[in-house]
């Protein structure tokens, strides 16, 4: 078993794009009937408009604020100047975790979580 894709249900999709795209750096691959695809490494990362989604669903879809998407980069501390840069306001960060990432966390349009990771020691071992 492996999971294919990742899809958010979003507001508005050419913001949410712009944002996949310009902020946190994804490979926009292309936008076709209200659903947008990134090239994300071995998983499939898309955005699905929220008003298009019922009819997959059978039921409204609201917007989630709980979930997380992670993004591995290099340098977690440029990224969140990067981020500042272009008047991303951090919810978190830059902070070393115990579990052996330092992050940095913020906001997409919808209100879903976006963190930013570098792999680091880790402070506690895992039992």
């Amino acid at each position: 078993m492996e999971i294919g894709y990742v899809i958010l249900y979003v507001g508005e999709l050419e913001v949410s794009v712009g944002f996949y795209r310009d902020v946190v750096g994804l490979a926009y691959k292309f936008t076709d009937a209200g659903y947008a695809e990134f090239d994300a490494g071995g998983v499939r990362f898309a955005l699905y408009e929220r008003r298009r989604a019922e009819w997959l669903t059978g039921r409204a879809v609201t917007p989630g604020a709980g979930g997380e998407v992670v993004v591995m980069v290099e340098d977690v501390d440029a990224c969140a100047e990067r981020l500042v840069a272009a008047g991303v306001p951090l919810l978190s960060g830059p902070a070393d975790r115990p579990w052996g990432h330092r992050t940095v966390h913020v906001a997409d349009p919808d209100g879903f979580v976006v963190e930013f990771a570098t792999e680091i020691p880790r402070a506690r071992q895992r039992r």
